[in-house]
């Protein structure tokens, strides 16, 4: 057994883990397309050398995703997920390489904060874990996906549809940080998506009293709906308001506290796409509209749907062809992932760290709703989707060991 524990050994190998985190974010993963083949060879050459199962699971070829399992002393099983995948970038807008370069103290490149950052850090955890003969005191079960950034079926769904994911719980190596401010995630915000179609009478463009302008329609039943609910104070559970409050504590330096308030104690209401009209010497006689709805966990999704339908019923000559929806999640402020995580994090940041909501939805809303408790956790930078993502080699480095100090800090929790 060795003398240094496997938070001391990620410490002592910082070049090896910054090294490790530049190969991987060397590799294009940009989605779409998506391709991850190279990236999983890449990890699987990595984990080669360490006695720990690795298996690929496959739903579409150019999308692999890598399973890893780690024996642990208990039977509970803890699980990790990092998705492979990125946004695309534009190199040109860049001034540092996309494909991975390290400056003074940052690393830079599409998946430095999202998340490459954090999967090198979990899959160097792994290392440190083997190198330091230290089993773990739980079960650690890793999955590395693919295809999280367009929402696809190929990573971590079909991952579920397989059951190939049996854990107690869960974190994902999300960025969950801005501007000096620490967070865990723990709950995310339900959604409405509407298609609405408007129709009308066409007429000649000098002659709009002629006829009736479905794309005016449209409009106005998308202004009615933010009239009815955008000021309508949510009803949220009793059990989910501390998230909610502590999340517009969080968001309030960044965005403003009255924005940050109204963010999460009322319905936001986006009008994405708005379609209609031939040519603007005529009147449209039909329109097409997509809205997004956001709603904070704690809300019943159906209950503000129904007036939302029942407001639509009263705009004339609009209609809702297409609806789908999904109720907000979160987990207990106290729960014992959730301790475990907010306490090592707050230890090694020697920081605050909140327990905030998610401002939209994603993989947690879906291992939450197959009854795994589930949490986002990653140290990083507010440049997500930004050129010249960057994240501080530190938080490479910190990230690691927070994610090699969850595993006995869980248990200790569940034993309480």
């Amino acid at each position: 057994m060795s003398n240094r524990t496997p938070a001391e050994y990620v410490r002592a190998h910082r070049e090896d883990l910054i090294s490790f985190g530049l190969d991987l974010l060397a590799i294009d993963t940009a989605n779409p397309p998506g391709d991850t083949r190279e990236i999983v060879t890449e990890i699987e050459r990595f984990l080669e050398p360490l006695s720990v199962d690795v298996e690929r699971a496959v739903a579409d070829p150019a999308k692999p995703n890598l399973l890893v399992r780690v024996p642990g002393q208990a039977d509970q099983t803890l699980l990790y997920n990092g998705h492979l995948d990125t946004v695309p970038f534009d190199a040109d807008e860049w001034t540092h390489d996309p494909l991975g370069e390290h400056i003074d103290d940052g690393v830079y490149g599409r998946g430095a904060t999202d998340m490459k950052g954090a999967v090198a850090s979990i899959l160097f955890a792994i290392q440190a874990f083997a190198a330091t003969d230290a089993d773990p005191p739980v079960d650690l079960l890793f999955a590395f996906v693919s295809d999280e950034e367009v929402g696809g079926d190929a990573g971590l769904p079909a991952l579920l549809a397989d059951g190939q994911l049996d854990a107690d719980a869960c974190v994902i190596g999300e960025p969950t940080c801005e501007a000096e401010r620490y967070s865990v995630t723990v709950a995310d915000r339900g959604s409405i998506w509407l298609t609405l179609e408007a129709n009308g009478v066409s007429a000649h463009g000098s002659r709009p009293p002629l006829g009736v302008n479905a794309i005016d329609r449209l409009y106005d039943a998308v202004e009615t709906m933010r009239e009815r609910f955008s000021s309508e104070r949510l009803e949220i559970a009793a059990d989910v308001v501390p998230i909610i409050e502590e999340s517009v504590e969080y968001y309030a330096p960044s965005m403003g506290e009255d924005v940050a308030r109204e963010l999460f104690w009322y319905p936001s209401i986006n009008l994405g796409i708005l379609e209609g009209g031939d040519a603007i010497n005529s009147v449209p006689q039909s329109a097409r509209a997509e809205v997004d709805v956001r709603l904070a966990a704690g809300v019943h999704t159906p209950d503000v749907l129904a007036g939302i339908r029942e407001c639509i019923a009263d705009c004339e000559g609009v209609t809702s062809m297409d609806v789908s929806w999904s109720v907000g999640t979160a987990e207990a402020p106290d729960s014992p992932l959730v301790e475990a995580v907010a306490s090592t994090a707050a230890a090694v940041t020697d920081t605050r760290v909140y327990r905030r909501s998610a401002t939209g939805g994603g993989d947690a809303k879906k291992l939450r709703n197959t009854s795994i408790p589930t949490v986002e956790f990653a140290l990083g930078t507010d440049t997500v989707y930004a050129p010249d993502e960057y994240v501080p080699a530190d938080v490479l480095v910190d990230n690691a060991v927070v994610y090699t100090q969850l595993p006995a800090a869980w248990r200790s929790q569940i034993e309480q």
